[in-house]
């Protein structure tokens, strides 16, 4: 018993700080600590142990943000399987899974494969929390990405608002939460053409993230890049150059030259300096 509880100590510690280097885009680090914690619990813990399913999910958000799409999906369902197999379809572990697996939908832009997924991590957190906790809010913010992706925007913008809404009267005016959806609604009002309104969201969006997570996050540099396509359609184009040389020197040295993300600011940027026709 005194070994297993040893185990598990070691398990969370590498878990955590796992997720220290995936934050800070030391993805191969984060994989290789996830990849030996994961062996150390298949071989010496019991099955049931919850710590199994965690490690898995972990190690698939590495996969993610490193785009590497199938194989997240095949931890997720494994890990999945496992909570409900042990705990039941219910249980607020299964809720993040299916909210990730949504999230790989997202990722890969099949926006209606992904929404069955988030609607089902909506559903059990409503009903083991309430409509007004913060975990929900953030299931709701998700959905609303999969709803906005089919184009459905009336209804993303009153998911997104419900989700701000929450934020701000549980967390408070600068969580990071809100700042992420604050971002995303204003991705929604620019590709409606309300420009001045989405300008107001982004910018609040990037004054929170700076503030918690430093200039120089790739976070941050997800709402620099939003803001710079925004002055592009504004032809603001020299705020717009600036904004993207900035996102993109952070993604290259967050995520690496040929992370999805590096490619698309590099290929707008290179689009951006040719002369009109």
């Amino acid at each position: 018993m005194e070994d297993d509880v040893l185990v598990i100590v070691g398990l969370w510690t590498t878990a955590n700080v796992a997720r220290i280097h995936r934050i800070s885009g030391r993805l191969d680090e984060a994989e290789r600590l996830l990849l030996e914690a994961i062996s150390t619990a298949e071989s010496r813990l019991a099955p049931d142990r919850p710590e199994l399913p965690g490690l898995l999910n972990d190690l698939a958000v590495v996969y993610k943000y490193a785009a590497r799409f199938d194989e997240a999906e095949a931890l997720y369902r494994r890990a999945l399987a496992l909570v409900e197999e042990t705990r039941g379809p219910d249980d607020l572990e299964a809720a993040t899974i299916w909210h990730n697996l949504g999230g790989i939908e997202h990722s890969r832009e099949r926006h209606a494969e992904g929404e069955p997924y988030a609607r089902r991590s909506v559903e059990i957190r409503e009903a083991a929390l309430g409509p007004d906790h913060p975990a929900v809010a953030a299931e709701v913010a998700a959905l609303a990405a999969l709803v906005q992706g089919q184009g459905r925007l009336d209804e993303a913008e009153e998911l997104y608002r419900r989700a701000i809404g929450i934020f701000e009267t549980v967390l408070g005016p600068d969580h990071h939460d809100l700042a992420v959806n604050c971002n995303n609604l204003g991705a929604l009002e620019a590709a409606r053409g309300n420009s001045e309104e989405a300008e107001e969201l982004y910018e609040r969006a990037l004054r929170i993230k700076e503030a918690l997570l430093g200039p120089d996050h790739p976070d941050v540099a997800m709402t620099v890049h939003n803001l710079a396509v925004l002055r592009t359609v504004q032809q603001r184009k020299d705020e717009a150059d600036a904004l993207y040389r900035r996102a993109l020197r952070i993604f290259e040295t967050s995520l690496g030259a040929e992370h999805p993300r590096t490619r698309t600011c590099r290929i707008e940027l290179e689009r951006l300096a040719k002369p009109a026709d």
